[in-house]
């Protein structure tokens, strides 16, 4: 699975890229045909603490699964999205 991370109005810290990319790594698990993920870390102009967006992109044969999580943190919102995703991969590999 190719992966890529893009970090907006921001930079990344390595501890964070490396967080990212184990957690998306772990959803192989759940259906091993992923051909690429994008994750897409942007901060927010919103006053509130919750202003970091989490939004990752999987591309399977067919189709793209999209979750995006606002949290306090983008560990929180990339662990909020995988999440998601693991639900949305068990459902697409159940289409197959």
């Amino acid at each position: 699975m190719e992966l890529t991370i893009q970090s907006v109005r921001f930079d990344a810290h390595q501890q964070l890229k490396d967080f990212a990319t184990q957690k998306v790594g772990k959803l192989e698990h759940f259906y091993d045909g992923i051909i690429s993920a994008e994750v897409i870390l942007s901060l927010d102009k919103a006053e509130n603490k919750e202003n970091k967006v989490s939004q990752i992109t999987l591309s399977v044969p067919n189709s793209k699964l999209v979750a995006e999580k606002q949290c306090e943190s983008f560990e929180e919102g990339i662990d909020l999205a995988c999440e998601a995703l693991r639900k949305q991969l068990l459902k697409y590999k159940e289409q197959k």
